[in-house]
């Protein structure tokens, strides 16, 4: 018989990687409740603040995000109100989402998120900086 150690969950790089991905966005949803967004609504949000208008196809690959998880996602932030999705004029193939006047107002409001979720977090700065270096190293 094969050494099954390496089957044991405490060996996993996935585990913790997964248990710590939920433990966040479970310490998101309080502050994220207060402005009405899910976790991932807000990091469509985070992106379109940063860049005001993008095609849904940039948009997927920044998020990690295929058009079946993205399309309903931005369909529920153009129902309120702050998201626009329009066809490209010069391609109609290509979608563009741009943030609304009200999705640009709740930036505002979610100034306050990544003060607090760093409070939240039992991690140093130092510790913060590495650990998203190496999860970069990851996603490549």
């Amino acid at each position: 018989m094969k050494d099954d150690k390496c089957l044991e969950l405490g060996r996993q790089i996935c585990f913790p990687l997964y248990a710590a991905s939920r433990e966040v966005t479970r310490r998101y949803k309080p502050f994220l409740d207060e402005i009405g967004l899910t976790y991932t609504q807000y990091i469509v949000m985070l992106v379109l603040w940063e860049e005001e208008k993008i095609s849904m196809h940039e948009l997927g690959e920044r998020l990690y995000l295929d058009s079946g998880t993205l399309t309903p996602l931005l369909v529920k932030l153009e129902n309120k109100g702050l998201v626009e999705r329009k066809r490209n004029e010069k391609d109609v193939r290509e979608m563009i989402v741009s943030v609304t006047d009200k999705g640009t107002g709740l930036k505002v409001q979610a100034r306050e998120i990544p003060g607090q979720i760093g409070k939240c977090l039992n991690l140093s700065l130092k510790d913060a900086v590495q650990l998203k270096r190496i999860l970069g190293k990851i996603l490549g």
